[in-house]
């Protein structure tokens, strides 16, 4: 039994990033806005959380700049995809080398060091099997994290503004016949995509008290695939985080074994991830007008 909680313990620990890029992704592709800039959002967000957690001292300081920087990327993306209508993913891409290329290097200029900062102050949380609980109790973002899926399910099926997101993903001009701004509202579901997704990179640097190059690791395209994986769903997507998070787990667990190399072991996550998107090839219908100005 304590086996099978230490497991689910670490599976939500480890899915709480992917939960918070998810649910920020889900809300600008529905918006029309394509989400290739999770990853980027991801690593500004933990590079940002990081600096104001070394010069404050205090955690709090830090997720609140780590969602600042996070909000800094979406709207460089917005602005240039919005009101230039530049190609959704090349910006996409030049977000994500642009959020490499400036933790890189500030991170040499702060810390004089291209690998990692120093330690900074941040949420602890134990990883025992205890840590399901621990966690909940000293690490206020894994709570949070757990419960961003209901709360952006029921703030795009519930509320006069996901209405006016799922509008103008699917139908724009039929959306601002009736009044509704479709930039205006895209330029908000974006914000907050970068606000949600840097939360998850902030977890990442405040768990580990620091920030190393590159952490994001891939995180923010694996939550891309959970979006695609749920269907642009946010309560699929986010079981879609749990499944790759639990694969996750395991990789690590049977690293810990030594019962097969572990180059095959590091490849678990990321295979499944290209088994499950290869199983939806042509049934998985995004919003109509995703990509389109």
């Amino acid at each position: 039994m304590s086996l099978a909680l230490a497991f689910l313990a670490q599976t939500l620990r480890i899915a709480v990033p992917y939960l918070f890029a998810a649910a920020g992704g889900v809300l600008a592709e529905r918006a029309g806005i394509i989400s290739l800039t999770l990853e980027g959002f991801m690593l500004g967000g933990a590079f940002s959380a990081m600096l104001g957690s070394y010069w404050s001292g205090s955690p709090w300081i830090g997720a609140l700049c780590g969602i600042a920087g996070g909000v800094a990327l979406a709207l460089l993306h917005a602005v240039s995809t919005i009101r230039f209508k530049a190609d959704q993913v090349v910006s996409g891409i030049a977000i994500n080398l642009l959020a490499v290329g400036l933790t890189r290097y500030f991170l040499k200029l702060v810390f004089d060091s291209s690998s990692n900062s120093l330690r900074v102050a941040g949420f602890s949380a134990g990883t025992s099997t205890g840590s399901l609980i621990g966690g909940l109790l000293h690490n206020p973002l894994i709570p949070f994290g757990l419960l961003i899926i209901p709360v952006v399910a029921w703030l795009l099926y519930r509320t006069p503004f996901g209405l006016r997101v799922r509008a103008v993903g699917e139908h724009p001009e039929a959306a601002t016949t009736v009044g509704v701004s479709v930039k205006r509202v895209r330029y908000v579901a974006v914000a907050l995509s970068g606000a949600l997704a840097a939360l998850g990179g902030a977890y990442l640097a405040l768990d580990q008290h620091q920030f190393t190059d590159g952490m994001s690791a891939g995180r923010g395209f694996i939550a891309l695939a959970a979006i695609i994986f749920g269907r642009w769903d946010p309560v699929r997507a986010g079981i879609a985080c749990l499944f790759f998070a639990a694969a996750e787990t395991l990789q690590i667990q049977l690293q810990g074994m030594q019962a097969i190399p572990s180059q095959f072991v590091q490849m678990i996550p990321y295979v499944l991830t290209i088994v499950a998107l290869v199983g939806l090839v042509g049934r998985a219908m995004p919003p109509a007008a995703l990509g389109r100005e």
